[in-house]
C-alpha cells in the first residue's frame, strides 16, 4: 500500500525570530493525520528567495504534498511566489483571472501592489473551495497558503478532502511496567510486524501508567496482531487500559 507523503514549509523571518508563534504546521499535522497522510517534514526558513527556492525544489520532489505558509503578499517581505518561480525555473506571470478578481474588487482603488496579487508562476493552477473568496494557489505539488492563521485554516479546510487517503488504524496500550523493563520485547514485536509503526512513550508525571505504547497501520489487521503481540509481553497486573 502506498501511503502518500506531505511536508510543510514555514516561511518567515517572525517564526525563527519568536515575534510570531506559527500555528499553520500545527494545525496541518492533525489535519493530515486525520486524511490518513504521512507528514515526514516540518521546515521552517526565512523570507529568503534563495532559501524558499531551495527548499522547494527538494521538498517538492521528495514529497507527494508540499504546503507552504507564509511570505504571501504585496510587501518586500513576502517572496514566496517569487521563491517557487526560481525552484522551478518558471517565469512569474499575471494570472488573469486573479487580475480580474483584484480588480473587481478593488475597484477604482486599485493599484500596483494590489495587482501583484494576481502575479504567480506560470503553470500554476488556481483550486476553488467552499466559503473562500479567492482560490488556493497550487505549483506542481506544492500548495501556497497565507500566512495568517485564520486565512490559512479557511484555504485548507476548503481543500482538505482532496488530500484524503486510506486511514490510519491507532490503538493507544498503557502500563505500569518500566519501560527498561520492556524495550527488548517490544523490539522483537516491532521487527516481527512490520506493518505497524510501534511508540513507546515514558511517563514521570502521571500516577496511573509508566509507559504508554501507541500502535498505528493502515492495516487494520496489521494493527490487532501488533497491539495482541504487545498485551502479550505485558504482566497482567502492569496492564492499566487501551484505547
Amino acid at each position: 500500500m502506498s501511503i502518500p507523503t506531505a511536508a510543510i514549509l514555514v516561511i518567515g523571518d517572525e517564526i525563527l525570530s519568536g515575534k510570531t508563534e506559527d500555528q499553520n504546521a500545527r494545525l496541518l499535522i492533525g489535519e493530515l493525520r486525520e486524511l490518513g497522510v504521512s507528514l515526514q517534514r516540518i521546515l521552517v526558513i526565512p523570507d529568503d528567495i534563495d532559501e524558499v527556492a531551495a527548499a522547494a525544489r527538494e521538498l517538492s520532489q521528495k514529497f507527494d504534498h508540499v504546503f507552504t505558509s507564509g511570505g504571501v503578499g504585496p510587501t518586500h517581505d513576502d517572496v514566496t511566489i517569487k521563491g517557487i518561480a526560481m525552484a522551478f525555473d518558471a517565469p512569474i506571470m499575471r494570472h488573469p483571472e486573479l487580475e480580474r478578481r483584484v480588480r473587481n474588487f478593488m475597484g477604482e482603488k486599485v493599484d500596483e501592489s494590489h495587482l501583484r496579487m494576481a502575479d504567480v508562476p506560470e503553470g500554476s493552477t488556481l483550486i476553488e473551495g467552499p466559503e473562500i473568496r479567492w482560490p488556493i494557489l497550487a505549483c506542481r505539488n506544492v500548495y501556497i497558503l497565507p500566512g495568517v492563521p485564520e486565512h490559512f485554516r479557511r484555504k485548507f479546510l476548503a481543500i482538505r478532502e482532496r488530500f484524503r487517503a486510506e486511514p490510519y488504524f491507532t490503538r493507544i496500550i498503557y502500563t505500569l511496567q518500566d519501560e527498561f523493563d520492556i524495550a527488548e520485547d517490544l523490539r522483537s514485536v516491532a521487527d516481527a510486524h512490520p506493518l505497524a509503526s510501534i511508540g513507546s512513550y515514558p511517563s514521570f508525571s502521571s500516577t496511573e501508567y509508566k509507559v504508554k505504547l501507541t500502535i498505528e497501520s493502515k492495516n487494520g489487521e496489521a494493527l490487532e496482531a501488533a497491539a495482541a503481540a504487545i498485551m502479550e509481553i505485558l504482566s497482567e497486573e502492569s496492564f492499566v487500559r487501551s484505547e
